[in-house]
Order: C-alpha cells, then sequence, then structure tokens
C-alpha cells in the first residue's frame, strides 16, 4: 500500500524591519526546520540567514512571478513540504508579496501559520501620537501625482487615524498634496528608518512638516510611514454645507477655470474661499485620474 505524505504547512514569517535582535526565537527556528523558504529577494534573505546560521535552501517568490510561483510552492506543500514565506523585511503580504500564495494555499485546504513579528505601519503607529483605538492602512499611495491627490481627496472625511507607506523621493510632495487634502492644521507624523540607527519620529502639523520636509534632509531619507490623525466628526449642518459646495463647485468647474469657480462658489454656499478653493484642486484632482 503506498503511504500518501502528510501535506505540508505554510508559515507566513514576520523578519526584522531594520533591527535583527528583533527577530524571534519562533521565527528563527521556523526558518531553520522548514523544508524551503519562499523569498522576496533571495540575496537579501540570505544575508539574514547567514546571520542566524540557516542553511534551508530558498525559492525566488516576488511581485513579478508570484503568480506563476505559487503553483510549484502549492504543490511543494501539498508533497509535504513546509515553506516558510518571508518579504524582504516586517510581514508578508502587507504592502509585500505572499497575498496570492497565502490565498492560494488557504483555498487548497493547507495550514498556514503566522510567525508574528515586525511590521513598519503597526511599529510607527504605536509611537507617533496619534489616536490608535481605530485606524486604517492604505499602504502605498498612487505615485502620479493627479492619482494621488485623487486618493486623498477621497479620504478627506475619514475619521480614522491614516497611515501610509511612502518613498524618499515623493514624501515632499505627498505631505503637500495631504495638507491640500486635509488641511493645513490637520496632526501628522513621519516615522522614519524605524529600529535602525538612524531612525528618527516627526510629529507636527501637516503644515509644519511641509516646512521640515523641504529644510531637513534626513526626513526624506530611508524607509518611513506616514501617519495622519483622521477627520474631525462633523454634525449634520456642516456636513451639509460641505455636500452644497462639491455640488456647487463640481457645476461650476464644468465651466469655468478653478479660481473662478472657487471663488463663486464660496459666494454661493458662504463657505471660506481658501476652503472653496482647496476642495476644488481635490474635485479637479478627483477628475482628472478618471
Amino acid at each position: 500500500m503506498t503511504k500518501v505524505a502528510a501535506v505540508g504547512r505554510l508559515y507566513v514569517v514576520a523578519t526584522p524591519i531594520g533591527n535583527l535582535a528583533d527577530f524571534s526565537t519562533r521565527a528563527t527556528e521556523t526558518l531553520r526546520t522548514c523544508r524551503w523558504i519562499a523569498a522576496e529577494d533571495t540575496c537579501h534573505t540570505g544575508v539574514l540567514l547567514k546571520h542566524f546560521g540557516i542553511q534551508t535552501p530558498q525559492l525566488s517568490l516576488h511581485e513579478h512571478n508570484e503568480s506563476e510561483r505559487l503553483i510549484e510552492i502549492i504543490a511543494r506543500l501539498q508533497n509535504g513540504d513546509s515553506v516558510a514565506l518571508v518579504s524582504d523585511a516586517g510581514t508578508p503580504a502587507i504592502s509585500d508579496p505572499g497575498f496570492e500564495l497565502v490565498r492560494a494555499a488557504a483555498a487548497a485546504g493547507i495550514d498556514i501559520i503566522a510567525i508574528p513579528g515586525p511590521c513598519a505601519a503597526i511599529a510607527a503607529l504605536s509611537i507617533a501620537g496619534l489616536p490608535t483605538d481605530r485606524f486604517c492602512f492604505e499602504g502605498f499611495l498612487p505615485a502620479r501625482g493627479a492619482a494621488r491627490r485623487a486618493r486623498l481627496g477621497e479620504l478627506a472625511g475619514e475619521e480614522r487615524t491614516l497611515v501610509f507607506y511612502e518613498s524618499p523621493h515623493r514624501i515632499v510632495d505627498t505631505i503637500d498634496d495631504c495638507a491640500v487634502a486635509f488641511g493645513d492644521s490637520r496632526q501628522a507624523a513621519v516615522v522614519r528608518e524605524a529600529t535602525k540607527l538612524h531612525e528618527s519620529t516627526y510629529r507636527a502639523s501637516l503644515e509644519e512638516l511641509k516646512r521640515l520636509a523641504r529644510d531637513d534632509a534626513d526626513l526624506a531619507r530611508g524607509e518611513m510611514v506616514l501617519l495622519i490623525a483622521g477627520a474631525p466628526a462633523v454634525d449634520a449642518a456642516a456636513e451639509g454645507h460641505d455636500a452644497m459646495l462639491d455640488k456647487t463647485l463640481k457645476v461650476l468647474l464644468t465651466q469655468l477655470p478653478l479660481k473662478q469657480a472657487a471663488g463663486l462658489a464660496a459666494q454661493i454656499t458662504g463657505a471660506r474661499d481658501n476652503e472653496a478653493y482647496k476642495r476644488a484642486l481635490v474635485l479637479k484632482a478627483q477628475y482628472a485620474s478618471q
């Protein structure tokens, strides 16, 4: 009688986001005892494995090959091999490759085990000094300016703390766009190089962060998380005022230049000129991205 191999397990293993001392004993043992490690970048993960004396062979699994490679990995799991999924840093599948593999493994009835650990979004949220009881993780905003501004416009009324990942070369423009969408006075924070030697946290209003981003070259260096306080709760009257302003601007923007449309909308609705102009910028960006 042919013996059927037990189905392997898929382990989703969080790895350090900077400080190697954050790697847990459980995570180390999981990588050491699994048959394979599915890594976003085998060279990058190779450094981690060498540091901890782990010799488990690797398979590459990244955003460009995940759809194809997961077929092979699922087959290995079904044949009894256990596989550890890791990304370059932090928790796999959180703005990193791995979601498709996890979904396919779940569909195939394979046990999936989380080996929790570092996550840049959660680490930054815990020290930002912004409300943590409810938050909204948005990952990376669109790289193109018009699409980014449109998305921020959609989030302008979000009352939960907003958490974004952003790249150094876009952080100045993104903070500028956030100030337009949310208002200069909205409180925010930038946590950069979390757990690393040059870790730093900037806590200020968006207006102040705009200045810091231009004056402090360090702010635009390294890995970073941008966090923004949620919108204050508004009463029904204020909500009606905002809806009327939007409705008026949408009509006027189809016929008039932005500045003229904003000025006329302010007169019609009783909004402040600055308020109408900022909202017109957001709406125009949304139109441009459609």
